[in-house]
């Protein structure tokens, strides 16, 4: 945790809402805002090995667990997102292929006894940042998709 403190803060990364405990993303006690995850997104697409970490990350309606909800959709394959779920949370970032042709950093973090129930939340955030659904999310929710250049 230490390390990765000193890390963020050499980037200027480093926000006081941070909290890690092992790293792990499986403990209660860390913390980190969607504007801060959606910054370390930004950040890792300016970075000479941002394409090797995308294709880490699952494409959308083709791989991981966001495959099957998406069958014939045109978002298929315009995203690479990894999902994060625990009982009362669920997460979404990555990066998402605009209709325009401009990638742009997605985050979006639930904490929320009803989290499970937002898949259509995160399909219609998916859509709007895609350019492909401005009608299904009239405003844009604070600190995600936002745009980024590379």
């Amino acid at each position: 945790a230490r390390a990765l403190r000193e890390w963020l803060t050499e980037k200027g990364l480093w926000s006081e809402e941070m909290v890690f405990e092992n790293g792990s993303g499986l403990s209660r006690i860390e913390r980190i805002s969607a504007a801060s995850l959606n910054r370390l997104l930004q950040y890792a697409a300016a970075r000479p090995a941002y394409y090797e970490f995308a294709a880490s990350l699952p494409a959308t309606g083709l791989e991981g667990t966001r495959k099957s909800p998406l069958n014939g959709s045109p978002l298929v394959g315009q995203s690479w997102l990894k999902t994060g779920s625990l009982n009362g949370v669920r997460g979404l970032a990555g990066y998402v292929l605009g209709a325009d042709g401009r990638r742009r950093a997605l985050t979006l973090l639930i904490n929320h006894r009803n989290a499970q129930a937002a898949g259509p939340v995160q399909d219609a955030l998916l859509a709007w940042t895609a350019g492909l659904g401005g009608d299904v999310m009239a405003t844009p929710p604070a600190a995600a998709g936002s745009e980024f250049k590379h």
